[in-house]
């Protein structure tokens, strides 16, 4: 197996999770090295409140928002809960932010702006929020940021920048972007299942959501795929991309590919062979063991 020198974390939608069966997961990939939690927002657990959970439960790992919807609170108020979360779990705490899209942003009441601009607008009001809470604890802030002109904007006033569903290129091409002083967290599906037919059904049903995304076309041409790509779930091609299946050995190769080409952490969904509410624990302790 490649051995991976760049930091685990791991994303999952423990929303299906028990509070009690969270705690549990979050104590398991602790024990095993998982660096980081990776909490998505959806339409479930508020990211925050959760967050506070898991840090309550484990002492080492670190818990990020991945990715907070910065339509979905103020400024002020993303700041004072990501410095009460850093201060009460001794800086453990990660503010991950991301614009999301229109129409989840509709879905919640709000214009669209332009994405750029009300990132980093919203990024300099955290950082500037005068907020009060004891200690020294200023958590990091991490932004989702795939495109050119977002990674311009935002590299010099983050602490990390967060990419989903892209290759080992693009990688390569926004380490070189954003320099070496920025974290560079890579999102990677993975999947264990050497069965090329399964592995790619599961995939797209994986994938489903996001191949019917416009700015995820945008981003997935500039790497060299197609509309004929994106056509009826996903060609092969563009499967294999962007999910790393097969056997454990394999998987790994695809992340050792990400830390050559410049991650800091890799962040791996544990995709589940045989579906359910549980993600691969076995998985986890192969790619950390």
């Amino acid at each position: 197996m490649a051995h991976l020198q760049s930091s685990i974390g791991t994303m999952f939608n423990t929303d299906r999770m028990s509070g009690v069966s969270l705690k549990h997961f979050a104590q398991r990939i602790e024990a095993l090295g998982v660096k980081t939690l990776w909490l998505p927002e959806l339409f479930g657990r508020e990211p925050f409140a959760t967050a506070a959970h898991v840090l309550a439960a484990t002492t080492e790992l670190r818990v990020a928002t991945g990715i907070a919807n910065v339509y979905a609170r103020d400024a002020t108020a993303a700041a004072a809960g990501a410095r009460t979360l850093a201060e009460l779990s001794s800086g453990r705490f990660i503010l991950g932010l991301g614009v999301s899209n229109a129409g989840l942003a509709k879905a919640r009441g709000h214009r669209w702006e332009s994405p750029v601009e009300k990132l980093r607008d919203y990024v300099h009001a955290v950082r500037s929020a005068e907020i009060s809470v004891p200690g020294d604890y200023e958590p990091e802030i991490h932004v989702a940021a795939h495109g050119p002109k977002m990674l311009t904007a935002l590299a010099d006033s983050v602490d990390g920048i967060s990419t989903f569903l892209q290759t080992p290129n693009h990688t390569a091409e926004t380490r070189q972007k954003i320099g070496a002083s920025v974290s560079l967290n890579v999102t990677q599906m993975c999947l264990p299942s050497s069965d090329p037919e399964e592995a790619r059904r599961l995939s797209r049903r994986a994938l489903g959501f996001y191949v019917g995304l416009d700015y995820y076309h945008r981003a997935w041409r500039k790497l060299g795929f197609d509309d004929d790509d994106f056509a009826d779930g996903g060609s092969d091609r563009l499967v294999d991309a962007l999910v790393a299946w097969g056997a454990p050995e394999t998987i790994s190769e695809r992340l050792a590919e990400h830390y050559d080409a410049g991650a800091t952490e890799i962040v791996v969904i544990p995709l589940n062979p045989a579906g359910g509410t549980e993600p691969q624990l076995q998985l986890l302790e192969a790619l950390t063991s």
